[in-house]
Order: C-alpha cells, then structure tokens, then sequence
C-alpha cells in the first residue's frame, strides 16, 4: 500500500471566499485608525465649551482652527513656516554633507579614522542645544547660529550611520574594486556610497528630526522670524491656540519630510525588495 493511499483526501480546507461584506469592511479599515483621535478632540471640545478647561490654558481644537485659517489667510503662517523650512534644509544640507564626508574619510583610511572618529565620538555626546547660548555668543543673533546648531546637530547620524554602513561593506568586494583598477573616486562613486546607502537613508531621517528639534531650541530661544519666534511672542501673550499652532505645524513639517525620505529610500533601495 502506498504512502499516499495511507495519508488519504488532503484534510485542509480550501480557502472560503470572503464576502461583499467582509471586504467592504477591509476597506473602510483605515478609518478606525481616526476613531480615537476624533474622540479626543471630541472631549477637548466639549470640556472647552462646558467650561472646565480654562481657554487661558488651552484653547479650544475650534478655537485653534480658526486661528489657524485666520493665520494662513494673512500670510502669517505661510511666511514664518517657509522661513523655518530654509533654516531646516540648509542645516542640514551643511552639516549632513561634513557628516558623510568625514565618515568616507574616517572609513577607507586608518589615519582618517584615528584623526575624526575621537573627536566625532567625543563631540556627539555633548547635548548640541545647549550650546545656542554660546554660539549666540560667537556669531550674534543672526542667521549664523541658527544654521550652525541645525548643522551640528543633523552632523552626527549622518556620521555614525554613514560610517557604520561603510565598515559593513564585505571586504571582498572592495578587493574585487582594487583588482579591476578603479581608483579611489571610482572605488567611492561605485562600491563605498552604493554600499552604506541603506545605513545613510536611515541617518539622514534621524538628521532630519534632530534638525527640526534644533529649530525649535534656536528660534525660541534667539531669533524674531521663523514658527518658534511666533510661538515665542504668542507665549508672552498667553495665545494658546497660536502655540498650538505653531507646534502642529512643525509636526506636519517633521512628518512630511520624513515620508519624502522614507519614499526615496524605497527608490533608491527597490533592488532589495
């Protein structure tokens, strides 16, 4: 008697199909996720109207919407936010760029990497905000400082992550880059980046929320333009739903630039998949 007469008619079940209902259902799924977030404001709302929470304290999510539309419609908001954006991305472009250069250094030479990486490793451990003080100290109350906390700060991922992919790269495929003559530029264009871009994309969305972080500090604490000045002068007159403002749109900036990465890092990293 054969193996298969013993075992018998395959006991699993073939796969029911689902129903209109079920997949009507799958589809509106997305909508759960809004459920509680609508309920907070829901509560926000109604504690605001019914009088226990003070709209010196917070202001109400009604309240805060108009403020808002009533900061888009003047140009307030668009003016200010753009202004923070430039400070963001210039920042980083700065520091970002010595970060991956001083990480290709330190990573294909023995002396580059005994002459940056101490000091890299020392400096990163410093709490960067900090240091606004003395860099308004050094350089004013002008844009200089600003970009330089944003650059300092957006530095070190790029650095480490950087500098890590490149210690990832297999030796053997440097070697077969050495064999077939490419020289140190063609070595770094089409084996060193290509090979720690993963950990590089992950650097630079750590960059990008530590820039945003370093944005805030600098324009609360030094400047007279940007969402953290006007959050800062809403503050001195005790316009919460200003504040809020303020604060939601450097999360929608903060959300919105770590999406166009995570969409660049599927690109450029589709060969993985």
């Amino acid at each position: 008697m054969s193996t298969t007469a013993l075992a018998g008619p395959p006991t699993t079940a073939p796969p029911r199909p689902r129903s209109s209902g079920s997949r009507r259902w799958s589809r509106l799924a997305f909508l759960r996720r809004w459920v509680s977030p609508i309920a907070i404001l829901t509560v926000w709302q109604l504690l605001c109207t019914g009088g226990v929470i003070d709209p010196r304290t917070m202001a109400s999510p009604a309240q805060i919407a108009s403020t808002a539309l009533d900061l888009i419609q003047d140009g307030t908001l668009g003016t200010e936010t753009l202004i923070s954006l430039q400070r963001v991305l210039l920042g980083l472009a700065i520091g970002g760029s010595i970060g991956i250069l001083l990480a290709v250094i330190a990573g294909l030479s023995r002396i580059g990497d005994d002459a940056i990486d101490p000091p890299m490793q020392a400096l990163r451990t410093l709490p960067h905000l900090g240091l606004i003080s003395l860099f308004i100290t050094w350089f004013g109350l002008g844009e200089l400082p600003k970009v330089t906390l944003i650059a300092l700060g957006a530095c070190f991922p790029l650095y480490l992550n950087t500098l890590g992919g490149i210690r990832g790269i297999d030796r053997k495929v440097l070697e077969a880059a050495r064999s077939m003559h490419l020289t140190r530029r063609q070595q770094v264009r089409h084996v060193v980046l290509p090979g720690a871009l993963p950990q590089t994309l992950v650097g630079l969305r750590q960059s990008l929320g530590i820039a945003w972080l370093s944005v805030i500090v600098a324009e609360t604490v030094g400047a007279d333009t940007g969402i953290g000045a006007m959050i800062n002068q809403a503050r001195d007159f005790n316009q919460t739903d200003v504040i809020v403002v303020g604060l939601a749109v450097y999360a929608v900036l903060g959300l919105t630039t770590d999406a166009i990465v995570r969409y660049l890092e599927r690109k450029a990293l589709a060969w993985r998949a």
